[in-house]
Parts: structure tokens; C-alpha cells; sequence
């Protein structure tokens, strides 16, 4: 009988160790969710090395925990417009002094924006800023932040979106805005009946004498300050990230309502390292330079899709000194996704209306 030699059993390859660090790289690049990559870590020690060059990461904040007992009665109005004003900007006050410990290294208030962690032995979830966790990674190329919420506590059925570009100061910012938002019809969408929008004979794109009257006006200028005030506390609170990334070439502040983006690409942020920020001195935010502006109005605005904007209006924000055109369409029409750049192409063929803001 013939004696067949027992084999020992196949070692177990792990096929990860054969590939080197260039393609894992890809791979957790692609990953990008900071909680994800803070996982990876616990993978091995080679992971552990790898996560803290991983170019490309997305700060998703998940909370904003607040005290209250600190916030301020709303001061009375004499008019009827500064009373909207101060509803408006009241309503933004709370969340942006909330957002101002986004990236405060001082945890001395109780009001933050936070990421939430581990669970520790006590049953309690560990919290940790954007900042503490980005202090991690090394090579940061392209960073994106999203925040829970927008900051502007809008009635709802109103449309108010904003694009804000900063360098050491507002480069431009487009905002878009709607009394109401009627969606479309599906019965007329499914029998083929042509949604595109058809203007009235009378309608020569001027903006009706009611729009003045009614306070349709002052409306849109609480929309374009509150806009503004939202993107130049963001562009504030981002300096320590950029001070201390010096590698970021590409950085977006946003917010998970699509409310509000903030963008910097390379030559803006590397213009804020050179350039410092003037700082308003009522509150935490950048200073809003001279501004010129261009409004463009609809009453009813029709798109291909049978979505209805009421009161549909576009304003293009660039600072005085600024020698570029404030109504060139192409960025204008190119600062929202669908159906909105759609939108916002329709309104700039209407006739054009001249602002000017002085600085805040």
C-alpha cells in the first residue's frame, strides 16, 4: 500500500499586500468620505501610512450642537423694511454664530459644528471638528465640505439658491430666488403638450410697477444681503484650513440643502495666503467690498420641464474695482445645476437692471 505524503495547507495570500501603494492610493482617493478613510485606518499599518497622502477628501458635518442661552432678543424695526431685514438676518444670526466654531481650534463655546466619531466605552460619541480631523492628512489637493443645512431660514415653497467665488475677498456671486416654486404638471407632461415659455405680447421683460409697490423689492435685497452675509462668514471661518493645507488646490464650502456653495479654486486660495482678509468688524465674517450688481426679473417664469418660478429672479454680484463685465452670461447662467441653469439662461435675456451696494 502506498503511503501518499500529507501536504501541508495552502498559505493564506493576501492579495492587497500585492499591490502597490500607487493604486491603493487611487482607491482611497476615491473613497474620499473622511469617516470612511478614518476606518481604513484601522485596516493595518499600511493603510495607517497610506490615508494621510489622500488628495481628495469630503468633510461631511453632521451636527450643530448650539446653546441658546446666549442668543439676543431681535432688536425692533422703525420701518417696515428694516423689520423684514431683521427677521431675515435674525433668522441667520443663530446658525452662522453655531457655524463659527466650524473651524475654531478654542472648544471655550458651546455652540460647534461637529463630526461625530467613535463610540466610547460610556456609551457617548466622540465629537471633533472639520479642522481637528483635517489635521490628519497631508497631501490635501481637492477638499470639499458639506454642512447639514443651509444658513438661510427661508419660508417654505421659496427658492433661494447662491454661488459665491472668494480670493482674499468676494470675486463674484450669483444668487437665484423665487416667491414660490410650482412643480410641473405630469398629467401635461405625459400627453406631450410643449412647456416652453411663451411671453406675452405686453411682457417686454420690464419689471412692473407693482414689484416697487408691493415689497417685492426689498425682498430681493434682504435675499442678495442675507446671501452674502451666509458667503463671506464661510469664506472667514475656511482660513485656518487654508493656512495649514498649503498643497489645496480646489476647496468647496456647501451644504447638504443645496442652498449655498462657496468655491476656491487655486489662485484664490493661494491669493488669501499672500493677501490676508479684511475682516468685518460687526461679526466673524469677511467684509463685503463695493459692490455692483445686476438684477434680472420675471413674474412667471415657465421652464422646458413645466416647473413654474413666481416672482423668478437672478442677480449677478461682482465688487466695484472689478474690471470684469457683472452681466457676462456665461458664468451667470453656468453657477447652478438643472433646471436652474436653465433658468438662469432664460432670465439673462430679459432687460437688465443696474444696483450698487456700498461695502458691510
Amino acid at each position: 500500500m502506498a503511503v501518499v505524503p500529507r501536504s501541508d495547507p495552502p498559505s493564506q495570500i493576501d492579495h492587497l499586500d500585492r499591490l502597490p501603494d500607487s493604486i491603493l492610493l487611487l482607491i482611497l482617493n476615491k473613497i474620499s468620505d473622511v469617516k470612511s478613510l478614518g476606518r481604513c485606518c484601522a485596516v493595518s499599518r499600511r493603510f495607517h501610512s497610506l490615508v494621510p497622502q489622500v488628495e481628495n477628501v469630503v468633510v461631511r458635518v453632521d451636527c450643530v450642537i448650539s446653546d441658546d442661552d446666549n442668543s439676543k432678543p431681535p432688536s425692533t424695526a422703525s420701518s417696515s423694511f428694516s423689520a423684514v431685514l431683521n427677521l431675515v438676518i435674525g433668522g441667520i444670526v443663530k446658525p452662522l454664530q453655531a457655524l463659527g466654531q466650524l473651524l475654531g481650534t478654542n472648544r471655550s463655546s458651546s455652540s460647534s459644528l461637529s463630526i461625530s466619531g467613535e463610540i466610547e466605552q460610556g456609551g457617548g460619541v466622540t465629537h471633533h471638528s472639520p479642522t481637528q480631523v483635517l489635521r490628519n492628512f497631508d497631501e490635501i489637493r481637492y477638499l470639499r465640505i458639506e454642512l447639514p443645512s443651509g444658513e438661510l431660514g427661508i419660508e417654505e415653497g421659496v427658492l433661494l439658491k447662491w454661488r459665491a467665488e472668494f480670493g482674499s475677498t468676494l470675486d463674484k456671486c450669483v444668487i437665484l430666488g423665487a416667491s414660490s416654486v410650482i412643480q410641473p404638471n405630469l398629467n401635461r407632461i405625459s400627453q406631450g403638450i410643449d412647456s416652453t415659455t411663451v411671453e406675452s405680447p405686453d411682457d417686454d421683460g420690464s419689471i412692473p410697477e407693482s414689484f416697487y409697490t408691493n415689497g417685492g423689492l426689498k425682498l430681493r435685497v434682504v435675499w442678495t444681503i442675507s446671501s452674502l452675509i451666509a458667503a463671506s462668514a464661510r469664506h472667514y471661518l475656511l482660513q485656518p484650513i487654508i493656512s495649514e493645507h498649503k498643497t489645496l488646490k480646489s476647496l468647496v464650502l456647501t451644504d447638504s440643502d443645496g442652498q449655498g456653495v462657496l468655491c476656491m479654486n487655486k489662485d484664490q486660495l493661494e491669493e488669501l495666503r499672500v493677501k490676508p482678509l479684511s475682516a468685518s468688524s460687526a461679526s466673524k465674517r469677511t467684509l463685503v467690498p463695493a459692490l455692483n450688481m445686476r438684477l434680472w426679473y420675471a413674474p412667471s417664469l415657465e421652464l422646458p420641464d413645466g416647473t413654474v418660478l413666481k416672482g423668478a429672479t437672478l442677480v449677478a454680484i461682482r465688487p466695484s474695482i472689478s474690471k470684469k463685465d457683472v452681466s457676462d452670461g456665461n458664468w451667470v447662467s453656468s453657477a447652478f445645476e438643472e433646471p436652474y441653469e436653465t433658468a438662469a439662461k432664460m432670465l439673462v435675456k430679459r432687460r437688465t437692471y443696474c444696483l450698487e451696494m456700498n461695502s458691510f
